[in-house]
């Protein structure tokens, strides 16, 4: 078997445990069908592009784009735990390089990505069966977000883990900068309507670009803008990988 599959069946077999995989269907079941259908008597008709989302339609969706980022934690707790327990140096004892480490952790956290999608979307799509709009763009669209959020995502990952050396830290910097992406984003509730500078925060979060590119390709509603936020996601992942990978290549273990 090649170096860089065998390395990513490791990190498979190590990150996708009972409690990873409950974590990544009942937290979003929850805000799904609890926090969606209770925020409806608060919230109405939810604006996106040219079109009105239900809110449960609308948290469904978005909650596809969050799962994606949530699951490309496993990135950097892959890399933390190997810096913490010595297990990089028994790795480059085998046959393997920096380079099979580095590919590897990318096709993982790609292959969670697409997988932690696609079960949100499963368990959503009773939600926004009423809304979807199919159109030859839609698969697509999904397998670029899945694919080019995990890439962004874990490389963020990737980069606090080589830059931290406490727990404590690497636990406080992780959680706070993902909770931040989560809740300043249009995830969760739309950027319109939002006071400044809040609104201008949501549009430095690149999980606001994921959700909008994941809602245009289920409600077919690409527009200028939303061709614009994923040539944004484009750049961001290819920018961070490249930032992920010099500080890995060079970080001393």
């Amino acid at each position: 078997m090649h170096p860089v599959l065998r390395l990513v069946n490791r990190n498979i077999t190590i990150s996708l445990n009972p409690g990873f995989l409950i974590w990544q269907i009942i937290f979003p079941l929850i805000y799904i069908f609890v926090a969606g259908f209770a925020y409806t008597s608060l919230i109405d008709d939810v604006p996106f592009e040219n079109t009105k989302l239900d809110y449960p339609t609308y948290l469904a969706t978005g909650m596809i784009g969050f799962n994606i980022m949530n699951s490309t934690l496993i990135s950097g707790i892959i890399i933390w735990n190997d810096r913490r327990h010595g297990m990089f140096e028994q790795i480059m004892a085998g046959p393997f390089t920096r380079t099979d480490y580095i590919l590897s952790n990318i096709c993982t956290i790609g292959i969670v990505g697409i997988l932690s999608a696609t079960i949100i979307a499963f368990v959503g799509y009773p939600i926004f069966f009423d809304s979807i709009e199919f159109s030859i763009f839609t698969i697509p669209t999904l397998i670029f977000t899945s694919i080019f959020g995990s890439i962004l995502f874990g490389s963020i990952a990737s980069i606090i883990s080589t830059r931290l050396r406490s727990s404590e830290g690497f636990n406080v910097i992780i959680n706070t900068v993902f909770l931040f992406f989560a809740f300043v984003s249009t995830a969760f509730y739309p950027a319109s309507g939002t006071p400044e500078p809040l609104a201008t925060a949501f549009y430095l979060n690149p999980l606001t670009y994921l959700v909008d590119v994941i809602r245009a390709g289920i409600f077919d509603t690409f527009s200028n803008f939303i061709i614009i936020e994923m040539i944004v996601l484009i750049v961001l992942a290819i920018g961070l990988f490249s930032i992920a990978t010099r500080l890995l290549t060079r970080l001393d273990f």
